[in-house]
């Protein structure tokens, strides 16, 4: 079934969003200079917006998530130290390796049920010292947990982990790509969050709508490292208020909206229950993520296939899994139409178990 652009809905990811007419204007209208030598007034400015909402003395532009991230680990370790997260975490699953690659540090990734590295898990895993091991040096938090289908990371969860980190000389980052939703679905400040934490990352394209861009957030003396580390990364950039810029405009107008991809998604988890039933598990989404875990693999290919065929696009995050992330590009009629298309389950063969 060929569909027209207009009627597709995209829950592949909210990095699929593109900017409003508002924001382009924003980007074409702003004031720019050399970022390189500190003098592009746009990039300042959003830097220092970002640090006084969360409550830390500096903030850093960069590129991507993935290299926000990479930089919180060199701020914190040396080649041969170790960091410590859940399995499930962004910087160990989807972040190409780089800590190994790039920086010589050793990864070790745990499992917790909860789908969130846990205080106990952490305290159990950290190396005595000892001449023969590696020395564990950081421990990494993911909020909203991508993977684990967007849950929200309890800022009391984050406080255990902290006074374990601060009890055995670790330091404690946050992955807070997703860092919005989290706040918006528990209403939990940004600064209570990053009060918890030695340094964090947040992104603007993912639910803020932003084309490009994330920050890396801490003090003033971390933020002068992280400097020369995105210099060293090959993400100082020049004339880059046109991306700064998008984020202002993401910050004053697209956070308070973030209720609303949230809402849509319960929609979302109530009308695949009601279509697929007992046959498959629908998580209750605790952000603007929902997972549709079903029994065969070959069940979810099917779907995914004819979800397609209808205009619908998704992804796995595991051969049984599909996942669907709301965002401010679809419609809000999304789940009355993603009912419309959706075939009976009956229609989708089980497979071999």
């Amino acid at each position: 079934m060929t569909q027209d652009h207009d009627t597709i809905l995209d829950f592949r990811s909210d990095t699929v969003t593109q900017p409003c007419p508002a924001m382009r204007r924003a980007m074409a209208e702003a004031e720019v200079g050399d970022d390189v030598l500190m003098d592009d007034p746009t990039v300042r400015r959003l830097e220092a917006i970002c640090a006084e909402r969360f409550g830390r003395e500096a903030a850093l532009f960069v590129p991507s998530g993935t290299m926000a991230n990479l930089i919180g680990v060199a701020l914190h370790c040396e080649r041969g130290d170790e960091l410590i997260l859940e399995r499930r975490t962004h910087s160990f699953a989807f972040e190409v390796g780089g800590p190994a690659a790039l920086l010589g540090v050793l990864v070790n990734p745990v499992d917790c049920d909860s789908g969130f590295l846990e205080a106990a898990a952490l305290d159990a895993t950290i190396r005595p010292r000892n001449v023969h091991m590696p020395v564990s040096r950081l421990a990494i938090i993911e909020n909203t947990s991508n993977i684990a289908g967007g849950l929200v990371v309890p800022l009391e969860r984050i406080r255990e982990l902290r006074s374990v980190c601060s009890e055995r000389g670790l330091a404690l980052h946050m992955d807070g790509a997703r860092i919005w939703n989290a706040a918006a679905a528990s209403r939990t400040g940004l600064k209570e969050y990053a009060a918890e934490v030695d340094s964090l990352s947040c992104c603007l394209s993912k639910g803020l709508g932003c084309p490009v861009g994330s920050l890396v957030v801490g003090d003033a003396e971390q933020i002068h490292r992280a400097r020369r580390l995105r210099k060293m990364m090959g993400g100082a950039m020049r004339q880059v208020g046109i991306l700064a810029a998008a984020g202002i405009y993401a910050l004053e107008h697209n956070v308070d909206r973030l209720a609303e991809d949230h809402a849509l998604a319960r929609e979302l988890a109530a009308v695949l229950g009601s279509l697929l039933g007992d046959a498959v598990s629908i998580s209750e989404p605790e952000s603007n993520m929902v997972l549709v875990r079903m029994k065969h693999a070959d069940q979810a290919q099917i779907l995914l296939k004819t979800w397609n065929d209808h205009g619908i696009r998704a992804l796995t995050v595991d051969p049984v899994t599909i996942r669907l992330v709301t965002h401010l590009d679809l419609s809000r009629d999304a789940a009355k139409l993603l009912k419309e298309r959706t075939p009976p389950l009956h229609s989708v063969p089980a497979g071999e178990s």
